[in-house]
């Protein structure tokens, strides 16, 4: 299966979108590489476009003006979608960073075209309104975790959520994206690999 090919049947299992459907789409999304590091947007800069992820893995980030400590708010892995949800959206400025942790390819649509695919098609507004859904659950999860779940349950979430993560991310960032130090996440693994 090649990438427009997957891309499409993300497409079809998330939002029911049907091959004519995506056909509407097809010219619209292009390919994009990045390296480990590369930035896929910057803080302070409006987020344009929605990425398709074909393989790596990306965090947003925040930095701490007082200590110069990087927080990582979300992380994004193949087959998912990868955006500044809010900056997009509202194209306002973006509140953090968003990197590629690993070297990773993705495909995107820029905002002026989606837009465009929502005037077209009730199904592409669907699309959106999934979009938008999806972007709520993550962030609200994200928030009540921290409020209702230990750090363990937090580990288990993660990886249900991003199953590779551990072959791909040093274990640092999953520490910052679990607001845990380094010593508490080796005792978490160590527990539950006992288990």
């Amino acid at each position: 299966m090649d990438e427009i090919e997957r891309l499409a049947f993300a497409l079809n299992h998330f939002a029911g979108l049907s091959e004519d459907d995506f056909k509407l789409s097809e010219d619209f999304w292009l390919p994009k590489d990045y390296r480990k590091g590369d930035f896929y947007n910057l803080h302070g800069t409006v987020c344009t476009y929605l990425g398709f992820i074909v393989d790596g893995v990306f965090r947003s980030y925040t930095i701490d003006e007082k200590t110069g400590e990087e927080k990582n708010v979300f992380l994004y892995s193949a087959n998912g979608f990868v955006v500044s949800f809010k900056s997009f959206i509202n194209q306002i400025p973006c509140d953090y960073h968003t990197q590629a942790l690993t070297d990773a390819s993705i495909i995107y649509i820029r905002y002026t075209d989606l837009l465009s695919l929502y005037q077209k098609s009730h199904r592409w507004e669907k699309f959106g309104r999934l979009l938008a859904q999806e972007a709520f659950n993550v962030t609200m999860s994200r928030i009540e975790g921290f409020i209702l779940k230990s750090p363990e349950e937090r580990y288990l979430d993660l990886i249900k959520q991003h199953p590779d993560i551990f072959n791909n991310v040093p274990l640092y960032h999953i520490s910052s994206y679990l607001g845990i130090q380094g010593p508490s996440l080796s005792r978490i693994r160590k527990r539950i690999s006992g288990k």
